[in-house]
């Protein structure tokens, strides 16, 4: 018996990811707090539903296209995709993964106003990336830079285009935070990679992970955890408080761990669920240590 017709979009825009979205523009304008000693609060909540609705949108727009690509199908052995389970048809997920770029287009209206041209660019350039993740003849995810992509995105965009409008300026301290918001970002991406290697690898999709092997993913899933860290020392003048996010190294050693000793399959929904919690978790002990 398929879900509710709301539950069905629930697990389509996938909860679970969408701290991805949230994390830098919080630590954006946590940073330019620190800088400053102000806070632009509208900026910041538009922000925050606009990337929301990017994340969202290109989750849809994966869920309808790896299907297309017969990448996705029922029994894979990571979560249920709604489209792949027949609960939605890829018209009805395409055509959803339109609406929230369009809700995320409408946000960018109003931050365009406050920040100008380069947040019109980044604005542009986050939607059509979205679109090209898993869509158009030669789609970002089956190229192994999928991490690269979240990353700058996740990480380098989103923080620096929050902070910019917060200050009107790019810092250095924006761009060292952004690091080490962007590199957990990518390990979320690197634990799916690496539960659906096999499945990708059958299927023509060349993740990272298909391409480097299992050895070569485990180490990068340790250095995307840990960098983080030291990006810490690099800003350690910013705010008395700025080490609070070293709480969170436990955990990080904790996942780092069951990453490299479980096999891959189902057990990674947790780690992947887990790792996306770490970065949530860095960023809220980061942004509470810059404003305390």
């Amino acid at each position: 018996m398929p879900p509710s017709p709301l539950l069905v979009w629930w697990l389509g825009i996938r909860p679970k990811t969408l701290s991805i979205a949230v994390a830098p523009v919080i630590v954006g304008s946590a940073v330019a707090w620190a800088e400053t000693g102000t806070i632009l609060i509208t900026p910041m909540i538009v922000a925050l539903l606009g990337a929301v609705f990017i994340q969202a949108g290109t989750n849809l727009h994966n869920d309808s296209a790896d299907y297309r690509k017969g990448t996705d199908a029922p029994g894979r052995p990571g979560p249920k995709r709604i489209t792949a389970e027949g609960w939605a048809t890829p018209k009805q997920v395409t055509k959803a993964s339109y609406i929230a770029f369009a809700f995320a287009a409408i946000a960018g209206c109003y931050l365009i106003w406050v920040g100008g041209w380069p947040i019109l660019l980044l604005g542009l350039a986050s939607i059509l990336s979205g679109l090209a993740y898993t869509g158009g003849p030669r789609p970002i995810a089956y190229t192994g830079l999928g991490e690269l992509f979240v990353f700058l995105f996740f990480g380098l965009g989103a923080v620096m285009g929050s902070h910019f409008l917060q200050t009107g300026a790019p810092s250095l301290p924006a761009f060292l935070a952004a690091c080490a918001i962007g590199f957990p970002a990518a390990a979320v991406l690197t634990v799916n990679n690496y539960r659906d290697r096999d499945d990708d690898q059958k299927a023509g999709k060349n993740t990272l992970a298909v391409r480097i092997g299992s050895t070569a993913t485990k180490v990068e899933y340790i250095a995307l955890l840990h960098l983080p860290f030291i990006f810490l020392f690099l800003i350690k003048d910013l705010a008395p408080w700025v080490w609070l996010p070293l709480l969170s190294l436990p955990l990080a050693t904790y996942l780092c761990h069951k990453f490299t000793t479980t096999e891959p399959g189902p057990a990674f929904n947790t780690v992947l669920a887990q790792t996306a919690m770490f970065q949530l978790a860095f960023s809220l002990l980061f942004c509470i240590g810059l404003t305390v």
